[in-house]
């Protein structure tokens, strides 16, 4: 009997941890060559969800609706460019995992390049600022004659080492 219970919350717990698939399966999905086309043209876009995957290697929800989309779209006999350019025109540039290069891009294209150049362009400032050697004031004879005054002829005019007459 006890063992039946033990049985029985076995199946449960396994029941509870099997894997389930990222994307549902669609009836009349292997279509010859459909899926490597459907592959090829998820790789060229973003994941709008994710930001640094493309939609192949995304599994979020939006990124496997807009795989269908690409899916059915091509079933209905659209080119790849179409399906691009309708992805464009819907979310922008930015669906696209390798954006144009034009006007409204070229920070995307440039910036972290500016920013590294910028950025070794202040070290190279700073770490020469550090080394550069402090000049050693030097006095004018007049200062000379005041500090001199001052300290009681203790220093010697003719010798400017700053040693002390004993």
């Amino acid at each position: 009997m006890a063992m039946r219970k033990y049985l029985f919350l076995l199946i449960i717990f396994s029941m509870q941890i099997a894997p389930v698939p990222a994307a549902p399966i669609t009836p009349g999905a292997n279509i010859e060559g459909l899926d490597k086309r459907v592959q090829r043209i998820a790789e060229e876009l973003r994941c709008l969800v994710c930001q640094n995957q493309s939609l192949a290697d995304s599994d979020a929800d939006l990124a496997v609706d807009l795989k269908n989309q690409v899916r059915e779209k091509l079933k209905q006999g659209a080119s790849e460019q179409e399906i691009i350019s309708f992805m464009t025109e819907r979310y922008g540039d930015f669906v696209l995992y390798r954006p144009p290069l034009k006007a409204s891009t070229v920070l995307l294209w440039f910036g972290p390049g500016l920013l590294m150049i910028g950025g070794l362009i202040a070290l190279y400032r700073r770490l020469r600022a550090r080394v550069a050697p402090v000049p050693e004031p030097s006095l004018t004879d007049e200062e000379r004659a005041r500090a001199t005054a001052l300290l009681g002829g203790i220093v010697d005019n003719k010798n400017n080492s700053g040693k002390t007459r004993r």
